[in-house]
């Protein structure tokens, strides 16, 4: 991954995670192939949830287990999956988990509803758990969820997402993700609370999560770039949103974000067509509409970038 930005495709996790109509196990293996062959950097499998709580994750040790076979293993692509506690740590680690995601929430409901633990619980947890993800030569990426505000309580206050990045950072945990679990961000806040980060510790890679619950989440996008963010989660379609917020809204949008990209002449690489196509796929399976916009309109032919840049 030499580029500026880098893709974590979540949508297999948090775009299916709500969805009331199960994917088969075949279907999720195309989707995540055609994200593969389109050029996305990471791809998010699923979450190593109880199967009850989250019906749509039940198959994800079989779907780590299927694209870590030799035959299928690509370099370039890194597998990540959500983990919440240590049980799904060690199934993450029989089954090919390159890359183990792991957060605390901000807000005290949305983490008992989550967790069922006190913010200062979890964070011990977390950061146990990442330390022994380290020690198994993995890749580790630990999150602060609710980060710009929760749906429950409202206004989350930046020195308390701080206070949780300074306990990440205190452990030597330097890639970092902030999530817009409730989608209350805003661009402003967005670059005050990254920039806040960076003044800590200027070698932090810091990942942004943003669902578009109220219609932010490219500008959000948007803000995060100026300010120095490198990675960027994203659902192919829009599809997504965390079954234990108040009012769930769907992630950006994979192949609206790589258009954005692209009309500003980066991230070429990505095969933007192959994500419309299946963008378009996920509609025809839910029969519905999604909140992409790229793959209804059709993305601006290059000429026209090409005339007016």
């Amino acid at each position: 991954m030499t580029s500026d930005i880098v893709i974590h495709e979540v949508g297999m996790r948090d775009g299916l995670q709500m969805e009331k109509q199960t994917v088969p196990f075949e279907k999720k293996v195309a989707w995540i192939d055609q994200a593969i062959n389109a050029g996305v950097d990471i791809i998010q499998v699923g979450s190593f949830v109880h199967p009850t709580k989250v019906p749509q994750m039940a198959d994800t040790d079989r779907l780590f287990s299927e694209f870590s076979k030799p035959d299928r293993k690509q370099a370039r692509v890194i597998l990540s999956g959500l983990v919440l506690n240590e049980k799904g740590l060690e199934r993450g680690f029989a089954c090919g988990v390159d890359m183990f995601c792991m957060g605390v929430s901000a807000s005290e409901t949305h983490s008992q509803k989550n967790t069922g633990m006190p913010i200062a619980e979890a964070t011990d947890r977390i950061i146990a758990m990442a330390k022994s993800a380290i020690a198994a030569k993995k890749r580790v990426q630990v999150s602060v969820q609710s980060a710009f505000g929760c749906g429950y309580e409202g206004l989350v206050p930046q020195e308390r997402v701080l206070k949780i990045v300074g306990r990440f950072l205190e452990a030597g945990l330097k890639n970092i993700s902030l999530a817009d679990t409730a989608g209350h961000a805003t661009p402003d806040l967005v670059e005050k609370m990254f920039g806040a980060i960076f003044s800590l510790d200027k070698s932090v890679d810091c990942t942004c999560h943003f669902h578009n619950t109220y219609g932010l989440g490219i500008a959000n996008c948007y803000a995060a770039m100026n300010v120095g963010v490198k990675y960027f989660e994203s659902s192919l379609s829009g599809l997504g949103g965390c079954p234990f917020a108040k009012i769930a809204g769907g992630n950006v949008c994979t192949e609206d974000f790589v258009h954005m990209l692209q009309r500003m002449g980066r991230r070429r690489d990505v095969n933007l067509d192959k994500l419309i196509e299946t963008a378009q796929d996920i509609a025809n399976f839910f029969n519905r509409e999604m909140p992409g916009m790229i793959y209804k309109a059709g993305k601006i032919p290059e000429a026209n970038r090409s005339a007016n840049s």
